[in-house]
C-alpha cells in the first residue's frame, strides 16, 4: 500500500504541473503539498492515510506538513498558545537536521557544479 499511496501523491503533483494552463513549478508543488498535508492533518484526514499507506504517506513532502501540524497540535495541548510556535519545529527538527547533514555530505562527496 505504501507504493500505491506514495505513487498517487506523486501522480497528483505531476498532473497539476502538466495539466494546468498556468506554469506550475516544482516549488509551487512543494509549498502546496506541505500546506495541503498540514491542512489535511488538522482536519483529521491525513492520519488515516498514514495508517493505510505508512511510509508512502509520510515520506512525500505532504508528510512533512502532516508532521508539522501534528507537532503543533500536541504542543498546543501541552503548553497552550506558546506551543503553536515551538511544536512544529520540535517535531520537524530531526528531519530538517538530517536533510542539512546529508545535503552537506553529498556536496562534499560529489562536488556539485553551480
Amino acid at each position: 500500500m505504501a507504493f500505491i499511496i506514495g505513487g498517487l501523491i506523486c501522480l497528483v503533483g505531476q498532473l497539476i504541473m502538466d495539466l494546468t494552463p498556468y506554469k506550475v513549478t516544482p516549488a509551487h508543488i512543494l509549498v502546496g503539498f506541505v500546506t495541503g498535508g498540514a491542512i489535511l492533518s488538522a482536519l483529521g484526514l491525513y492520519g488515516p492515510l498514514v495508517k493505510i499507506g505508512g511510509a508512502g504517506a509520510t515520506i512525500p513532502i505532504s508528510g512533512f506538513g502532516h508532521n508539522l501540524a501534528q507537532g503543533t497540535l500536541e504542543a498546543v495541548q501541552a503548553k497552550g498558545l506558546l506551543g503553536a510556535f515551538s511544536g512544529g519545529v520540535t517535531t520537524g527538527a530531526v528531519g530538517i537536521a538530517a536533510a542539512v547533514i546529508f545535503g552537506f555530505c553529498m556536496a562534499v562527496l560529489f562536488n556539485p557544479r553551480g
